[in-house]
């Protein structure tokens, strides 16, 4: 059978890798420890791992698979999905669900790991590192003493929000969301899932800020081209301020609409927001945590640090138009914020690549790519809720757009992450909010 490398066994250094091959296929490859001796090829050393390779997304409802949770289960490796948790053998592909994703072989052999296909046509081309881990500027706090607060065994996912809502470090704030989303996951494998705390705790209007000097959008220091040192400072500073917004907004959704019921139809009774909603939304803050790291964390590596420039919470302003309905949420923050930064990443990439910069072009790509399932989140549901009210998911987007949202989308739009994500044309051309304002769309969130 046809293989294509992948690469020399001493360079693939992390646990999962995102492939795309020349027929357009993505693909994730898994790098774990052997289970069991018999695993360890003739080629390998005893430090040698075990690969294997599947399909990207998810073939129940595309979720990306790049995130998923691995386990052990009779022996075997078990990738569940992190969408709605469909598992599925990392060998055979074969769920409990009854569905099947495509797995691919992979081998070693002289020290190269070789991934088996059919067509010998296909290349690789390109192989990218799935970045796992948020860097904590301290090192993780969790089994330490000090000012960072961990909340009770008992304590409810509304509570949880709330106390990271109303926490201003920054680093305590990223350590704590993503402890929330380990705490939460692990707990709905369990018989002791949760409690979601509906409707016990208020959200606080506005997150708690820390010692940052705040301005109106329209008050901010013009975009620069990104060659000067000072202009990267200036670009990855306006970026951590939105990434550290767009953690605020992934947990506040959860405690603000944790009480939201769909409006009842007659073929169909109103419905809570099921469990998944509040998994996916959390997953959604934990890659935020993530990303506001990376930013900090390259920000520091210039020379500068995060509360260095002024910022400004243009995003949580539209958090607060649309606080009363969760539709109005989705469609503003989800489908016009965060989906103009597929639009504007890769143009920020670019400017970064013109500048050499390639270590701010490796934290921007993977901030691009997991916003393109953040998109994708605030995509489907939408869709779900239109789904029980028996209403057209665009018309409802339009419509909130036009209501709750200053200003209109214009492009260049990225047409291809958009539709990535889920949202064709329909959804943005020809679409303008609140008449008698002009404001730019804030890429984010």
């Amino acid at each position: 059978m046809p293989s294509i490398d992948i690469g020399a066994v001493e360079d693939l250094t992390h646990s999962r890798y995102a492939l795309r091959l020349s027929d357009g296929k993505r693909l994730v490859l898994f790098r774990l420890p052997p289970i069991r001796p018999s695993e360890t090829s003739a080629d390998a050393k005893s430090h040698d791992w075990v690969y294997y390779a599947m399909e990207a997304e998810c073939p129940h409802a595309g979720g990306p698979m790049a995130d998923a949770q691995v386990d052990i289960e009779d022996a075997s490796y078990i990738a569940s999905c992190p969408w709605h948790a469909y598992d599925f053998n990392l060998e055979t592909g074969e769920s409990s669900f009854g569905v099947k994703a495509c797995t691919y072989p992979v081998r070693l052999q002289n020290g190269r790991v070789l991934l088996s296909l059919d067509d010998e046509a296909v290349r690789l081309s390109a192989l990218q590192a799935v970045s796992e881990q948020v860097k904590f500027k301290h090192g993780s706090r969790e089994t330490t003493t000090g000012s960072l607060k961990y909340l009770s065994d008992d304590a409810t996912l509304c509570d949880w929000c709330v106390h990271i809502l109303n926490t201003a470090d920054p680093e305590d704030k990223i350590e704590l969301t993503s402890h929330l989303f380990s705490l939460f996951a692990t707990r709905e494998q369990s018989s002791t899932p949760m409690s979601l705390g509906a409707g016990s705790v208020a959200a606080p209007s506005q997150p708690l800020r820390q010692d940052l000097h705040e301005v109106k959008p329209g008050q901010m220091p013009a975009a620069r081209k990104g060659g000067s040192l000072k202009s990267r400072q200036a670009m990855l500073h306006a970026l951590a301020n939105i990434e550290q917004w767009a953690i605020d907004l992934a947990i506040d959704i959860c405690v603000r609409f944790a009480t939201f019921q769909t409006t009842a139809t007659a073929d169909s009774a109103s419905q809570q927001l099921p469990r998944t909603f509040y998994y996916d939304w959390l997953k959604v803050a934990n890659d935020e945590a993530k990303h506001f790291s990376l930013l900090r964390c390259r920000l520091e590596e210039l020379g500068s640090h995060f509360g260095a420039l002024p910022v400004h919470h243009g995003v949580w302003e539209s958090a607060t138009r649309t606080a009363h309905d969760l539709r109005a949420r989705i469609s503003v923050i989800a489908l016009v914020h965060e989906a103009r930064g597929l639009d504007i990443n890769p143009l920020t990439i670019e400017k970064f690549r013109a500048a050499k910069d390639m270590e701010s072009v490796e934290v921007m790509t993977i901030i691009h790519n997991d916003e393109i399932t953040h998109v994708t989140t605030g995509h489907r549901w939408l869709s779900w809720i239109c789904e029980q009210e028996g209403t057209d998911p665009v018309q409802v987007f339009r419509s909130n757009v036009r209501k709750h949202f200053s200003g209109g989308l214009k492009g260049p739009f990225n047409v291809a992450g958009r539709q990535q994500a889920g949202m064709d044309s329909s959804y943005y051309e020809d679409l303008a909010g609140l008449p008698g304002e002009k404001t730019e769309v804030i890429a984010g969130g």
